[in-house]
């Protein structure tokens, strides 16, 4: 069965449009909103993180019910981290609101108490490995003697096999060692995806959408060569033109 690229592009939603008259001004509601309607039907599916849902509770806009409406999917980003009746209560109000995606950053008996709390819905649970702004001189500066590639299998391995996650968000470097270990039923969402030629912002272990996909990542998540692009749409086309290149490269 072909996959197809549309349902696997997730737009992250963190950042405004670009404007070099307003460089430090923070995303809001309307700006998510009109993206959203730019894009229309060749994006399913948006990344909502912690600065759009904040502006959105300053404006009193329910910004889960937005995308609802709009029948869009939603990957809601908060990477969760607290003890674990606190994440249970959290995970069970995402479920309600029939979020697909959610993040926990959080430790095992948490993450255990999230996936418990989810019960029968579809939504699914992902543990944060490292974020991709991080490497090795940050494992090191928090006392953990391993490379980084080892610390994110074992973070992934620990996930499934004691908190019984429905995969992770893992850098394309390390999704084809993820999906060696773990097999093809983990789902992989992978973040830090910057197209050929453009520049890794924070991000410290960027892949392209291809390399990503060729890895074993099932979901990429695109920001800003999307949301900050001159012309999103026409960023987006390009960037699901590599994808579906990709997918359809695996199946020959």
């Amino acid at each position: 069965m072909q996959i197809k690229a549309a349902e696997r592009l997730i737009v992250a939603l963190d950042a405004p449009p670009y404007n070099p008259q307003e460089p430090d001004r923070l995303i809001e509601t309307a700006d998510a909103l009109r993206l959203v309607e730019e894009l229309g039907e060749d994006v399913h599916f948006y990344k909502i993180g912690w600065p759009l849902y904040m502006a959105a509770q300053s404006e009193g806009v329910p910004i889960l019910r937005a995308f609802r409406e709009r029948k869009k999917k939603i990957f809601l980003d908060l990477k969760f981290g607290d003890i674990p009746e606190t994440v249970k209560l959290l995970v069970a109000v995402a479920a309600s609101e029939s979020v697909d995606f959610l993040t926990l950053n959080a430790p095992l008996n948490s993450i255990q108490a999230g996936v418990e709390a989810k019960g029968g819905s579809p939504l699914k649970i992902l543990v944060v490995t490292l974020l991709t702004s991080q490497g090795k001189g940050d494992l090191e500066q928090m006392g953990i003697n391993m490379s980084v590639e080892e610390f994110v299998l074992a973070r992934a391995q620990q996930a499934r096999q004691i908190g019984h996650a429905d995969g992770v968000i893992a850098s394309g470097q390390e999704a084809a060692a993820i999906r060696e270990k773990m097999g093809k039923d983990f789902l992989i969402v992978t973040p830090g995806i910057r197209p050929a030629g453009e520049g890794h912002h924070d991000h410290k272990r960027t892949v392209t959408p291809a390399e990503a996909i060729r890895a074993g990542a099932d979901y990429l998540v695109v920001g800003r060569p999307v949301v900050q692009a001159p012309h999103p749409r026409e960023a987006t086309l390009r960037i699901l033109e590599q994808m579906q290149n990709a997918f359809d490269s695996l199946r020959v």
